[in-house]
Order: C-alpha cells, then structure tokens, then sequence
C-alpha cells in the first residue's frame, strides 16, 4: 500500500479462487470481490498461451478503468505456483511504470 496511488492490494490463489490476503479497499472497491473475478482473466490468459503454444510466461496483466488501473502478476517463483499479486491504482495519483516496479519488488521480497 506504500505504492503512490494504491487504492487496495491482494494476494490471490486462481486455482481456487480464495484471496489469501488483502489491504485496502472498502465501499468503492470490494477487493476480495474484484480479486477473485480476476482469477478467471489469469485462467483464460493461461489456457489461451498454452493453446497457442507460446512457451511464455505472463510477467503481469494490465486493465485500465476510467479511473482505475488494476495491475494482476501472476508469482514465478516454485512456492508461489498458483497465485498472483493484484493491485488497484487510482490513475490519477498514480506511476504506472513505477507502480509494475514496485510490484515486481514487492514479489522479489515475498515470503510463502
């Protein structure tokens, strides 16, 4: 939540689709909510790079609101298998480039 802009973030398992934690948020964005309607982007995005047969990884995924960025990057690491960090910006009061930085930060340092 340190992130310039943060409005809520979550870390989210999208086999099940159970957020394992959460800052932020309230009345204007149910974050649990918001997170676990995500986990089927992150499936779909999977399913469709395997049928394709890309061989990628996603680094993170990007939607862009009226007001709102909602940054998904899925863990890489092998005890981070199966979950992604979810961040919601206020576009207005936020970095986009430095916020996917202080994201890709934020899961260097994480600890399951």
């Amino acid at each position: 939540m340190s992130i310039e802009g943060a409005i809520a973030a979550a870390l989210v398992d999208y086999t099940s689709g159970m957020t394992l934690g959460v800052l932020g948020g309230g009345p204007d964005l149910d974050i649990t909510v918001a997170a676990a309607g995500n986990t089927d982007v992150v499936r779909a995005k999977l399913r469709t790079i395997q049928l394709l047969g890309l061989g990628e990884g996603i680094e993170d995924m990007l939607i862009t609101l009226d007001t709102q960025y909602h940054i998904i990057r899925p863990l890489r690491g092998a005890n981070g298998q199966g979950l992604f960090l979810y961040l919601a910006l206020s576009k207005s009061r936020s970095n986009l480039a430095l916020a996917r930085h202080h994201l890709r930060l934020a899961e260097e340092k994480l600890e399951l």
